[in-house]
């Protein structure tokens, strides 16, 4: 790849002083994605990058490859409600996945296609909710990837559209009261109520009657409360109890009410506090037995299922069902009740490996556990509304697409209720779990992937997010496969900030603790070229959103280590991102700039600050997405601009800026795309050739 000159982009004189300490910001105009000096840059970006790409061999190869194995499809669990059953499925060919219903008679239909209701393939079915009975329908879709979902209903039996648009409904779970008549949801207020800037925060619980205008709507909860707060509600089976949750933004805890329906009214619930100013998490399943299961980490970092009377929920109340475990996290259950002893099912990570035990719902002694097809990850498991002795969950392992499985707690046997409907060939591949020390002593997991019997050192990838208490578990990826089938390894590091070992692990890597995050990183990528896998030279890094501050961070930390990277959707200037897209939702995850304490610690780490003139980086390919409404482009920009002038070899920086796609959901076309140009340009600079 031949450098070609970078596109020109101005560097201001500006300096903030923030609690004593000089902050450059020499490319904060390209924080205006409006202003013509902008645009202007972003069009040489694109010339920058088609140069670039069309260049490097092998990305033709990739496309069709990662095409074939995502025409594998997918693959949901069922959802029941009266005599109907709902599951989405993707078929191969098809942009996007499709809502299927079963009637009572036994036929299956089409519900919802986002390609029928847009042919260009940029609308995306955000959530669905049937109703008690399963004949309304809630359902949220959004256009381009800005994820601004529009609630709408269906009739289920007809397929006629009966009410909608309700706009701002972003995130919005959906509660119906038995009879299809009214729900509960979540609505954002109107900008014009809001402060400048504010527009994306201010939620509110509602209550809607169908038929009526959202005018109507009563609101429920949420007045006077952080601007930054989730919500969520639920309304159990009998329609009896009403629970709502509150968190600060992604905060790792919430507060918990409930209300019984039936001695106060819908519209003005009586709501008693549950958990309130408690640093847990906490949520309630209403049993059909009377007892009420609380799922929760209070005093037990891994999880625990306890049980109370409904009547009188709160803490000193709780008793223990299922114990927290030492060593595995306990991450759902369901109730099997339809049995002379029922029992629940208990799904359990272990080192990010998924297990499902059964115990005796009374005593929550174990007694059995569940077959599972293999290593991999368990995705949910769901049993009918009304009891019963079944259970459905989702499998995936790094070589099975995702299938659904069906559990008789009858006969104790697991069988497959529903594959992937593609027939594809995929690579045999190893999966190894590999242990390794971080800085500090810490052992960390890291799952290794290659070709048998292969030698290194090899072309590289290691991959990690660390944040968010979200866990990095074996699942199907066409990417995945497709490089290790060309003949590269792909590293999989389970690191603090993630949800792998519970939610102390969570905490290591998050606010003060962020440094462990990048120690981590930086100690995998060590031990894979300790034991020979691969050498700097052909080692990539590659990770997204909060794992693109992952590798951004690393990159400036510890440039000399990594040949490659791969930033997607980033987070990088980590002192004014709580100003952009959904940022102020983050501070509790990554502390605020306006604090002088929390300020230290993330100027300490911020990307776009610690780009240093005369440094020989990786070759960096950032690639975002222009209506992208959770982490704002801009911080991808600026860094690029600021590596492109610091640049001291002739390693490339590009952008891949790709416009109509967001954050999340998107065409699988667009996903074929996107991922090709990736591992392309990862296989040029670490040395792969297929």
């Amino acid at each position: 790849m031949t450098r070609q000159p970078y596109p020109p982009a101005s560097r201001l004189e500006l300096v903030e002083e923030l609690h004593g300490v000089p902050v450059p910001d020499p490319y904060r105009w390209l924080e205006d994605p409006n202003d013509p000096a902008t645009k202007d840059w972003l069009v040489g970006q694109e010339r920058l990058l088609e140069t670039g790409l069309d260049a490097l061999p092998g990305r033709e190869g990739f496309r069709a490859r990662i095409a074939e194995l995502l025409g594998s499809g997918s693959i949901g669990a069922p959802t029941w409600r009266g005599e109907r059953r709902f599951f989405m499925r993707r078929t191969p060919g098809q942009e996007h996945a499709v809502l299927y219903t079963v009637d009572p008679g036994g036929t299956e239909r089409a519900l919802l296609d986002p390609m029928a209701l847009d042919p260009t393939g940029l609308t995306t079915l955000d959530s669905w909710q049937p109703d008690k009975e399963g004949r309304l329908l809630a359902y949220q879709v959004s256009v381009g990837g800005d994820e601004e979902s529009s609630l709408y209903l269906m009739d289920v039996a007809y397929g006629d559209r009966i009410e909608g648009p309700i706009d701002r409904c972003r995130y919005s779970p959906v509660a119906w009261l038995p009879g299809g008549e009214a729900f509960y949801y979540v609505r954002r207020l109107p900008a014009t109520e809001v402060p400048e800037g504010e527009e994306q925060y201010h939620r509110r619980v509602y209550l809607h009657k169908v038929g009526t205008s959202t005018e109507e709507d009563v609101l429920i909860f949420g007045e006077g409360l952080e601007k930054t707060n989730y919500y969520g509600v639920a309304v159990s089976l009998d329609g009896r109890w009403l629970q709502i949750s509150a968190s600060r933004g992604t905060a790792p805890r919430n507060d918990l009410w409930v209300a019984d329906l039936q001695a106060s009214s819908h519209s003005s619930p009586d709501l008693v506090v549950v958990q309130e100013g408690v640093d847990a998490q906490s949520a309630l399943h209403f049993g059909r037995d009377g007892r009420l299961y609380v799922f929760t980490d209070r005093e037990a970092p891994r999880a625990r299922v306890c049980v109370t009377d409904p009547s009188d929920p709160r803490f000193e109340n709780w008793r223990d069902l299922i114990p927290q475990d030492p060593e595995a996290v306990l991450t759902d259950f369901a109730i099997l009740d339809g049995l002379d002893r029922p029992v629940m099912l208990v799904g359990w990570t272990r080192h990010a490996i998924s297990e499902i035990s059964v115990h005796d719902l009374v005593t929550g002694e174990r007694v059995g556990e569940v077959p599972t097809p293999g290593l991999g990850t368990i995705g949910g498991i769901s049993e009918r509304p009304e009891g019963g002795h079944e259970a459905w969950f989702g499998y995936t392992d790094n070589t099975t697409p995702p299938s659904i499985q069906r559990y008789d707690a009858r006969t104790g046997e697991t069988t497959l209720w529903a594959a992937s409907p593609g027939a594809i060939e995929v690579p045999a591949v190893d999966t190894e779990q590999v242990t390794y020390r971080s800085a500090d002593g810490s052992e960390v997991h890291m799952l290794v992937i290659s070709l048998p019997g292969a030698e290194g050192p090899r072309p590289t990838i290691l991959y990690g997010y660390g944040g968010f208490g979200i866990s990095m578990t074996p699942g199907y990826s066409a990417s995945v496969l497709s490089w290790v089938e060309a003949g590269g390894t792909y590293a999989i590091a389970q690191l603090r900030g993630g949800g792998e070992q519970g939610e102390e692990w969570h905490r290591a890597g998050m606010l003060s603790h962020k440094q462990n995050v990048f120690d981590d990183l930086h100690a995998a990528a060590e031990h894979l070229i300790a034991t020979g896998v691969t050498t700097s030279s052909r080692l990539a890094i590659s990770g997204g959103s909060n794992g693109g501050l992952l590798v951004g961070a690393a990159l400036t930390q510890r440039p000399e280590l990594y040949a490659a990277v791969v930033c997607s959707a980033p987070l990088l200037d980590m002192i004014r991102y709580e100003l952009f897209g959904l940022g102020a939702t983050w501070n509790v995850e990554y502390g605020s700039a306006e604090k002088p304490d929390e300020f230290a610690w993330l100027h300490a780490y911020s990307p776009y600050h610690q780009v240093r003139e005369g440094v020989s980086y990786p070759a960096t390919l950032f690639t975002v997405f222009q209506s992208d409404t959770r982490v704002h482009p801009l911080h991808a920009w600026k860094m690029c601009a600021a590596l492109q002038h610091a640049q001291a070899s002739d390693r490339p920086i590009l952008l891949r800026n790709e416009a109509e796609a967001g954050h999340g959901a998107r065409a699988v076309s667009k996903t074929v795309e996107l991922a090709s140009d990736q591992l392309t340009f990862l296989a040029y600079h670490t040395g792969l050739t297929s």
